[in-house]
Formats: structure tokens, C-alpha cells, sequence
């Protein structure tokens, strides 16, 4: 699934890139974030692309 990061930019998200979710585990998803390293975040910071 395609996802735009609508949070706040920081060191490991910018505001309005594009991100691939790698998996969804307990309704968080799993990205490869600008450190290239993947975490979980709250789907809420995310807008579904596709």
C-alpha cells in the first residue's frame, strides 16, 4: 500500500513523501522511513494513496 506522510516533517518523515507500508501489525504501519530504517507509525499521520 501507498502512503503521504500529512504530519509534521522531522528527521525521519517529510511532509507530503510518498512511503511504501511493509506491513500493518496491530492497525500501526510499518514503513521504511528517511533513515531507511522501518518502524511503526500511527496510521493517522498517513493519507492512503494506494
Amino acid at each position: 500500500m501507498k502512503i503521504k506522510y500529512i504530519g509534521k516533517s522531522d528527521s525521519s518523515l517529510t511532509n507530503g513523501k510518498e512511503y511504501e507500508v511493509i506491513a500493518v501489525e496491530k492497525g500501526l504501519y510499518r514503513i521504511v522511513d528517511d533513515t531507511d530504517e522501518d518502524f511503526l507509525f500511527w496510521p493517522d499521520e498517513f493519507e492512503v494513496i494506494k
